[in-house]
């Protein structure tokens, strides 16, 4: 269950659940984006992260064997 809400659950509220609160910052820029653009973009790369973890934690030793 973990694995679950890290790899999906975590992503998703960072996403959909922060959305209100970042389409507020509609004044803020981080290196001359839209702080809305840099905030959906940086999730694509902690999902990924996210993704990652869920591998190297519960994951990995399913494939270790060459299955």
């Amino acid at each position: 269950m973990l694995r679950y809400l890290i790899g999906i659950g975590l992503p998703f509220l960072g996403v959909i659940g922060a959305l209100p609160w970042v389409a507020a910052q509609q004044d803020r820029y981080v290196l001359g984006v839209p702080f809305i653009y840099a905030w959906i973009f940086g999730w694509f790369l902690l999902t990924s992260g996210c993704l990652f973890v869920c591998w190297h934690f519960f994951d990995r030793h399913r494939y270790a064997n060459g299955h």
